[in-house]
């Protein structure tokens, strides 16, 4: 079966269409309105090889903060919603990525209880159209919303772009592993006999 997923999501602040092939070949669509962060989910797509499309509507005449957020809560819950049952995942996925002067360690577990740990310190308060202080709220709203483990640690970097750019590629390479599916794992990978 494929594993795919659509969320769309409107309030008064956003309106926002996701859809992901956990499966994928990495092929991407991506526009949010804000260009350095379409270019961060271009890299997670297709780093990951997950097929993603994403279109976003958002009140960017008064910041990003309802963009970037609110991507994060629908990419979160089409990720969980793409999981399904979670039957025969490995479940933990980790990768140390470097690019450059940068190196970021990501490391998952797709156990369905969020947590979130997020140390990482830019110098910069913008890479090009996107708040560096909106990245964390990013990966914060996907954790919560697809029920994940999260941690993500720049463990050296510079170079702002260099340093966010490590950050979504280790993601997306943890979790295409915590996503796989392993001929092992019959089940769920866990001694309750639930992920949840």
């Amino acid at each position: 079966m494929e594993r795919r997923a659509r969320v769309e999501r409107r309030t008064g602040e956003t309106d926002i269409c996701v859809v992901i092939g956990l499966d994928g070949r990495g092929e991407g669509s991506i526009d949010t309105g804000i260009g350095f962060f379409d270019h961060m989910l271009e890299g997670f797509s297709r780093h990951g090889f997950f097929d993603l499309e994403v279109k976003v509507k958002g009140d960017l005449e008064v910041d990003g903060h309802h963009t970037v957020e609110d991507t994060g809560i629908v990419l979160g819950q089409a990720v969980k919603e793409a999981l399904g049952d979670k039957a025969g995942i490995r479940r933990y996925g980790s990768f140390i990525l470097p690019m450059d002067d940068a190196l970021s360690l990501c490391a998952i577990d797709l156990c369905g209880r969020p947590y979130f740990d997020y140390q990482c310190a830019f110098t910069a308060d913008r890479i090009g159209g996107l708040d560096t202080e909106l990245i964390r709220e990013f990966f914060y709203a996907v954790s919560y919303a697809a029920g994940m483990n999260l941690h993500i640690r720049m463990l050296s970097g510079v170079n702002n772009h260099h340093m966010a750019e490590a950050m979504f590629k280790s993601f997306a390479k943890a979790l295409d592993q915590a996503s796989g599916k392993d001929a092992r794992i019959t089940e769920v990978l866990s001694t309750k006999g639930s992920l949840g």
